[in-house]
């Protein structure tokens, strides 16, 4: 179950609020009042019970079945390829003629919008020596004109 923390009704309290208007006959008015929910909300979740039941209570996604105006697949994996090329968002769009915001987000979904993912970061240039001692490290700092007099 998907319940958010400010959710008004979860599944045990639409099944009451139909059993409200339903079998103990208030009016939608009283229980949307009673429920802190528009009256509108009462009516939905009473048609939703009369037509399918108790299962017509639980949480059903609201994303559509078809998206016909979808990018296509050849599309995607041009942009992905291009991309993979290090080409950027504007020349990405040109030769495809398809929105920049469209390229933005098919790259972000797959977490190619920044150049420095597409490649590897080059390793920590390290020096490892034998024996302890082999490097020696120097501080060499110009001294001013006073820190000078200081040291005569």
């Amino acid at each position: 179950m998907n319940t958010h923390k400010n959710a008004r009704l979860t599944p045990h309290g639409r099944a009451l609020l139909d059993a409200r208007v339903i079998n103990e006959g208030l009016r939608p008015r009283e229980v949307a009042q009673a429920q802190g929910v528009s009256e509108r909300t009462v009516y939905k979740w009473v048609r939703r019970y009369r037509e399918v039941g108790y299962a017509g209570l639980q949480y059903h996604t609201s994303r559509p079945a078809r998206s016909p105006f979808a990018t296509d697949t050849i599309t995607v994996e041009q942009i992905i390829a291009r991309r993979q090329q290090r080409q950027t968002y504007r020349q990405i769009v040109q030769p495809l003629g398809i929105g920049q915001s469209t390229v933005a987000r098919m790259l972000k979904r797959r977490g190619l919008n920044r150049l420095a993912v597409l490649s590897p970061t080059q390793p920590d240039n390290r020096y490892e020596h034998d024996v302890p001692g082999d490097l020696l490290h120097l501080d060499i700092k110009k001294l001013g004109a006073s820190s000078v007099r200081d040291i005569e």
